[in-house]
């Protein structure tokens, strides 16, 4: 940013320094020699001052260009503005352009994932919005080698705080998914960029920018193949993008398989592409028009199925496609489907059996017997009038059977009004012409109105049947989204829902082959979950199969689906075998996790034990070595110096010795515990005399009126021992360390107060992990396990141990124990009372 505004400058614009923060560093300061630089504003809070960016004397100051820094950066309460990038905002609506700084990890859209890659919340952010806003944004890109290596330099932090940043937060893995996190927002920028520049200037062609290939899915069994092809078509080229888009009616009734769909998506996905769907009647222009709103450059479709006699009247999908795209490349690519031809049409009758069979009676009987009461009448009505009887029936017969019994109505009305109605009657003509053409008017209303009904009835029943299939699927997508998703319950779902008597998961064994009959032998396969009755062993065993892959299929007993019901229980299956996965999945991860664990564990073990436990070493071996010099004549108080200090030396190796051992022992789950109810006012004092020379900086506050509590009285020791020693180290030179007590309900609180620097609410918990010193100022402080063998400790005898923030500043540890449960004395018993003595005797035994 500075180099920015040197350049600037050089070439005669008005550059200011708004706000730029040096951090200390000399090479940045050089920098903002020369430069004007705008005073920053004081504003007081809590009694300190607080210099701020000035945004007032930036804009009246007026200049071309402001540099201000660190744009995600929150103001002091009382500031114009609560963030500076809101301070940016009215800077630039002044007309004022600005340069400003932002790392990666505090944009809004990735604070989470940064969070969880390095394990520090940032909760300085800005929305991406604002920093898409702007007219260019240069990634100053920069490996983590070469960054770590300006850390060491000291170019980027004070040499005190250069290891800390190295082995905490700037590890090399989190350089790297920083700076892959960074990348991929900039090339997200780059699109946005080049997506607003061709709607701004209206430019509907392809730019070949970047390859972009997209292939078109109907969720039918030739899918798989075009997404392989597609993939080896953008695999050719370097760096090319894979998306599958699916097309949907927008009437929603004429659906795709969801059962190959899922699939379909899934092999798209671990390709490395991505999923779309858009809704369309126009399916070519909805994939057209897709297509060139992602910029892609190659269309991948699938031969068409329709015979050659239905391309006469209908081109199909693939040719109107590749007729329209234009400058995009379209691929039609050849599967088994397409060479088998289109498949034979299924009955899509709209009405049922009984309501076509009362349409034909009502047809067959209704017209003569409507003639036969509109013959007394002949003379009384009018033809229009007759003709209007017949239609009434007619469209009666439409409702009842649909439309070919009432055509036929139609046909034998006509007939019958010729015949009987019309002069000459009893003759098949006609001499008057209106009559002729109220015939044919009532020949075509009645065939209009019966067709109508007719898809209608058809236009019901699917969307009768589509809402049973959508009211399904939503009970599977809730079945999932309220956690229920495990393989048996989605099996169990599955059963209850088609009203099946078993449904079984098959697995082919990997050992088995692919014979010509391994689908009926039942040692080539596996039952991985079943629900309801004897399971299918094989998949030629059941009512229903249902193929997931080519290595698992569903089993389904209790009678033959029809295709409809078929192709809800093929999601049904697909989302099965996605439970399965994700099963297997987090076995395999809770598997890996005491691994990694383990390895964490060591890792750490010998990155802490590597030094702290040489250093005793080397002090308690160096003074043994000098008093085993005979060269060197020691006086009385050297010696005793050395022994001192071998003495010190081996007493705190013997400790780290003996945290080492117990929380190997409490991992391992095997440390002895013998809890006995304990005074406390004799447990804490024996605790502060082990502390050694320590014990003067601690104060205890223990009354005796504590009820007893039940615990190991060496354990509990070597507890408060670690807990006063951890408080002692970090408290400030003069300042005591407290220890108190408390009795709450069935508990005891024992609390250890220091009034050292304290840590964050959020790295409360991370303190008890074992091997890192959260907050140490040198090296010499242990192997961090005094915290976390603590905790251990207090859990193993039924406590717990929890910090808290010291009032005034510092840090409580909370160690909770359960009181010792009080024993009444017994009560005597007849059977334990001493036999009555005689009565002369009875005051002596008294």
């Amino acid at each position: 940013m500075l180099g920015e505004g040197r350049r600037g400058l050089e070439r005669g614009r008005d550059v200011v320094v708004g706000f730029v923060e040096t951090h200390g560093r000399a090479r940045t300061a050089a920098l903002l020699e020369g430069m004007e630089v705008i005073p920053r504003t004081n504003i007081a809070y809590r009694g300190t001052t607080f210099a701020e960016l000035d945004v007032a004397a930036v804009i009246e100051r007026a200049p071309k260009v402001a540099l201000i820094d660190e744009l995600a950066h929150t103001n002091v309460p009382g500031s114009r503005h609560a963030k500076r990038w809101q301070d940016v905002d009215e800077i630039l609506d002044a007309g004022i352009d600005v340069v400003s700084t932002v790392n990666i990890q505090h944009l809004e859209s990735v604070n989470d994932v940064v969070q969880e890659i390095t394990g520090v919340p940032q909760r300085e952010t800005v929305p991406d919005e604002v920093v898409r806003r702007a007219d260019q944004v240069e990634l100053v890109d920069m490996s983590p080698e070469a960054l770590r290596r300006r850390m060491a330099h000291g170019n980027v932090y004070a040499p005190l705080k250069v290891d800390a940043a190295l082995s905490n937060y700037f590890r090399v893995g989190n350089l790297t998914a920083l700076r892959e996190l960074a990348l991929l927002w900039v090339a997200g920028k780059v699109d946005d960029q080049l997506d607003r520049y061709r709607a701004d200037h209206g430019i509907a062609t392809t730019w070949e920018a970047r390859e972009r290939v997209v292939v078109a899915l109907t969720g039918g069994p030739e899918g798989d193949t075009l997404v392989r092809r597609a993939a080896r078509i953008a695999a050719r080229t370097k760096g090319a993008d894979l998306l599958a888009v699916h097309v949907t009616s927008a009437d929603g009734l004429a659906g795709a398989d969801p059962a190959g769909l899922a699939r379909q998506r899934t092999l798209v996905e671990s390709m490395g592409g991505s999923y779309h769907q858009v809704v369309g009647d126009d399916i070519p222009r909805a994939l057209l028009d897709f297509a060139r709103g992602v910029n892609a450059t190659q269309l991948v479709l699938g031969a068409s199925r329709r015979g050659r006699f239905a391309q006469i009247f209908a081109r199909g999908v693939g040719v109107e496609t590749t007729a329209r795209s234009g400058s995009i490349d379209v691929h039609m690519i050849t599967h088994d489907e397409a060479r088998k031809g289109r498949r034979p049409a299924r009955s899509r009758a709209a009405l049922t059996r009984t309501r076509r069979l009362s349409g034909w009676a009502l047809s067959v009987a209704g017209m003569p017997l409507l003639t036969a009461a509109l013959a007394p009448f002949r003379d009384v009505l009018s033809l229009p009038s007759e003709i209007l009887f017949f239609l009434c029936l007619t469209v009666g017969v439409a409702l009842a059977g649909g439309m070919w019994p009432a055509i036929t109505a139609a046909i034998g009305g006509s007939l019958l009004i010729n015949w009987f109605f019309t002069p000459p009657v009893g003759e098949f003509t006609i001499s008057d012409p209106e009559n002729l053409f109220a015939l044919v008017v009532f020949v075509l209303v009645a065939a209009a109105v019966s067709t109508i009904v007719d898809i209608a009835a058809r236009r019901t029943r699917e969307a009768a049947r589509a809402a049973a299939d959508a009211e399904l699927l939503s009970t599977l997508a809730g079945h999932v989204l309220r956690g229920q998703a495990a393989v048996s319950s989605l099996l169990e779902r599955t059963r209850e829902t088609f009203g099946l008597t078993s449904v079984t998961l098959l697995e082919r064994r990997p050992e088995s082959g692919r014979t010509p009959d391994h689908r009926s032998d039942p040692d080539a396969w596996r039952i991985v979950a079943t629900s309801g009755g004897a399971p299918s062993t094989c998949p030629g065993q059941s009512d229903t199969d249902v193929v997931i892959d080519d290595d698992m299929i569903l089993a389904a007993q209790g009678g033959p689906l029809d295709a409809a019901g078929r192709t809800v229980l093929e999601a049904f299956a697909a989302e099965a075998a996605v439970a399965l996965r994700q099963e297997r999945l987090q076995q395999a991860a809770e598997q890996a996790r005491p691994l990694a664990e383990a390895d964490k564990m060591r890792t750490a073990l010998l990155a802490a034990v590597s030094h702290d436990l040489r250093t005793p070493l080397a002090s308690a071996k160096a003074a043994v070595e000098s008093l085993g010099n005979t060269e060197v004549a020691w006086s009385v108080r050297d010696r005793a110096e050395l022994l001192a200090t071998a003495g010190e030396s081996l007493d705190k190796l013997d400790r780290l010795v003996a945290n080492l051992l117990d929380m190997s022992r409490l991992q391992a789950g095997v440390l002895g515990v013998t809890p006995q109810p304990l005074a406390l006012e004799e447990v804490v004092p024996r605790a502060v005399d082990d502390l050694g020379p320590l014990h003067d900086r601690v104060e205890g506050d223990i009354s005796v009126e504590l009820p007893e509590i039940l615990a190991d009285p060496a354990l509990l020791e070597r507890v408060l021992v670690n807990l006063m020693a951890n408080a002692v180290r970090y408290s400030p030179p003069g300042k005591t360390v407290l220890i108190t007590a408390s009795w709450h309900g069935q508990h005891v609180e024992i609390r250890v107060i220091d009034r050292g620097p304290g840590i964050p609410a959020e790295a409360h918990d991370r303190v008890f992990q074992p091997f890192q010193r959260l907050g140490d100022r040198d090296n010499h402080s242990g192997v961090g396990l005094g915290l976390a063998l603590s905790r251990g400790l207090a859990e193993a005898m039924g406590g717990t141990l929890v910090p808290e923030e010291t009032p005034g500043g510092g840090l409580t540890m909370i160690l909770t124990l359960p009181i010792a449960p009080r024993i009444p004395p017994r009560p005597p018993t007849l059977a334990s009372a001493p036999t009555p003595a005689p009565i002369q005797d009875r005051e002596a035994t008294l």
